[in-house]
C-alpha cells in the first residue's frame, strides 16, 4: 500500500515522461486555464517534478525521506504558475481555485488513511499480529503447507490492513520457521508479495490506488468485489508453479507464543465497525467515507480513554530497552506512515499541478483514444512495475476518460498487481527485500515473473470473462 522503490532513476523515470505528455485543460467555475506546456513555466515545472521524483526513486542510497522532494516540488510548481498567471492575467484566483481542489482530495485521503493506519497500530500494540504469527510458527506444518497458507492470509488480511503491513507479518512467519531453508523463504516471499497486491486490488482499503477510486466516486463500494476472482486468479497461477518447486519438508518444531494483550479483540471490532459506518455513512447518506472514518476513531480514542482509566499500559520499545507506559492513542496517531502521508500530498499536488500547466491531455487522447481503453488500462499495469502506481493512478484519474465500469475495475485491478511483476515494484517486495537480508532478492523474484505475469493476463481474461456485463454499465460518476 505505501510506496517505497529500489532502481536506477533513469530507468524508472523514463517511462514516466510518457505519461506526463501535453495538453490537459479542465474547467472551474467555466473557466479553462491556460495551455502552459510549450512555456518557461510549464517547462521549469517538468524539470522540478523529473528532478524530485528521480530523488524519490534514489531513496534507498541517498537515505533522503521520499516525501521531502514531492513536497517542496509541489510548492515550486504551484508558485511558479500563479506568478504567471498573475504577471500575465492580472490575478491568479484560477489557480486557486484548482489547488484548493486538489488539496480537498488530499484531505479526505489523508484522513482517511490516518485513521487505518491508527487502527493498525493499535493492533499491532495489543499484539494481534504477534499472536496470528507465533501460532503459524507453532502449527507444525510442512514447508509447502505453510507456502499456502502464508499466502492466503497474506491476500485475505491485505483487503484490511495494507498489503506492506500483511508482507511484512507473513514474511516473518516464513523467515521463522524457514531458517534452514533459503530456498522455501525466497519462493514464499514472492507467493507472499503476489498474493498481498493481489489481495489489496478488490477493496477499497486494499491499497491508495483503490481508496483513489473510490473516493473518486467512479467505481462504487460493492463493485470493487467484482475483482475478488480475477485478483484471486492473479495469486493462483504463479502460485501453482512456485508451489511445485517449495521442498516438501518439515521444518524443525519451534515453541513461541505471545498472547494478545486486553481489549485487543474489541479493537479488532472496533475497526469492523469503523469500516461498517464509513460504507454507510457514503452508500447511503452520500457523505464522504471519511466522516464515518473519523467517526470510527473516535469509537477507538473513547475506547483507548477506557483502557487507560482502568490502568492498562502500552509496552514501547525504545532501542533495545522496553518502557511502560499507560495507554494513549496518540501514541498511535503518532506512529502513523507520516513520510507517506507527506508524500502522497506532493504526489498528488505535484500530478495535479502539471495536470493544471497542460502535461496530461495527450496521453488522454492518444493512450485512451488512440490505443483503446483495454490496451491502454493494460500498460497502466505494465508501468505500475517500473513506476509507481500512486503518480499513475491520480494522473489516471485527472484525465477521467470517459469509461465503462467494466474499465474502470480493469485499470484498478492492473495498478495493484502490476506491481507484482518486479520485486521492486511494489512497497511490500522492497520491504521484504530487506526484512530477509539478501535470501529475497530482485533476481530470484526476476526467474518467476514469467509466471507472475502469466496469472496477470490470466486475471484480465478472468475480468472479462466473469464481469463482461461490466463493459456495457456507465461508470458511477
Amino acid at each position: 500500500m505505501f510506496p517505497s522503490r529500489l532502481r536506477s532513476p533513469l530507468v524508472r523515470f523514463v517511462p514516466f515522461i510518457f505519461l506526463l505528455a501535453p495538453g490537459l485543460a479542465w474547467a472551474t467555475d467555466g473557466a479553462a486555464p491556460l495551455d502552459l506546456t510549450r512555456t518557461w513555466v510549464g517547462f521549469t515545472a517538468l524539470a522540478i517534478f523529473v528532478i524530485a521524483y528521480a530523488l524519490v526513486m534514489s531513496e534507498e542510497f541517498t537515505q533522503l525521506r521520499k516525501s521531502k522532494p514531492v513536497v517542496l516540488a509541489a510548492g515550486l510548481i504551484w508558485i511558479l504558475v500563479a506568478y504567471f498567471y498573475t504577471r500575465h492575467q492580472g490575478d491568479s484566483e484560477l489557480v486557486g481555485a484548482a489547488l484548493e481542489h486538489d488539496i480537498m482530495e488530499y484531505a479526505e485521503l489523508f484522513l482517511f488513511l490516518l485513521v487505518a493506519m491508527t487502527y493498525i497500530n493499535a493492533m499491532e500494540e495489543r499484539n494481534v499480529f504477534e499472536a496470528l504469527r507465533t501460532w503459524l510458527v507453532r502449527s507444525g506444518l510442512g514447508y509447502r503447507r505453510l507456502f499456502w497458507i502464508t499466502g492466503l492470509l497474506a491476500f485475505f488480511i491485505s483487503p484490511v490492513a495494507d498489503n506492506l503491513t500483511t508482507a511484512l507479518l507473513m514474511c516473518a512467519v516464513v523467515t521463522a520457521v524457514g531458517a534452514e531453508s533459503a530456498r522455501f523463504v525466497t519462493l514464499a516471499c514472492i507467493n507472499i508479495v503476489v498474493a498481498a497486491n493481489a489481495g489489496g486490488a478488490f477493496s477499497p482499503f486494499g491499497d491508495i490506488t483503490t481508496l483513489m477510486v473510490w473516493q473518486k466516486g467512479v467505481v462504487e463500494f460493492n463493485s470493487f468485489f467484482l475483482l475478488f476472482v480475477p485478483s484471486l486468479v492473479s495469486f493462483l497461477v504463479p502460485a501453482y508453479f512456485m508451489g511445485r518447486a517449495v521442498p516438501d519438508l518439515k521444518p524443525p518444531s519451534i515453541d513461541e507464543q505471545v498472547a494478545m494483550k486486553r481489549g485487543a479483540r474489541r479493537i479488532v471490532v472496533l475497526f469492523v465497525a469503523t469500516i461498517a459506518t464509513a460504507v454507510s455513512v457514503h452508500n447511503y447518506l452520500g457523505l464522504p467515507a471519511v466522516l464515518g472514518m473519523m467517526t470510527g476513531l473516535a469509537y477507538l480514542k473513547l475506547f483507548a480513554y477506557y483502557l487507560f482509566r482502568t490502568g492498562e499500559l502500552s509496552t514501547v520499545k525504545a532501542g533495545t530497552i522496553e518502557d511502560t507506559m499507560p495507554f494513549d492513542i496518540f501514541n498511535k496517531v503518532a506512529r502513523a506512515e507520516w513520510d507517506t502521508l507527506l508524500f502522497f500530498y506532493g504526489v498528488v499536488l505535484c500530478v495535479g499541478g502539471l495536470g493544471f500547466i497542460g502535461y496530461l491531455g495527450l496521453l488522454s487522447s492518444a493512450a485512451y483514444g488512440g490505443l483503446g481503453a483495454t490496451l491502454a488500462n493494460t500498460l497502466v499495469g505494465i508501468l505500475s512495475a517500473v513506476v509507481d502506481n500512486i503518480p499513475v493512478m491520480f494522473a489516471v484519474l485527472t484525465m477521467n476518460p470517459d469509461m465503462s465500469q467494466g474499465q474502470w475495475l480493469l485499470v484498478t485491478l492492473t495498478a495493484g498487481i502490476g506491481g507484482s511483476l518486479l520485486s521492486i515494484g511494489s512497497a511490500a517486495g522492497v520491504a521484504l527485500m530487506g526484512q530477509t537480508k539478501g535470501v529475497y532478492t530482485f533476481f530470484e523474484h526476476l526467474r518467476w515473473t514469467k509466471y507472475i505475469a502469466l496469472g496477470f493476463f490470466a486475471a484480465i481474461l478472468a475480468h472479462f470473462a466473469v464481469n463482461f456485463w461490466t463493459f456495457s454499465v456507465p461508470a458511477a460518476g
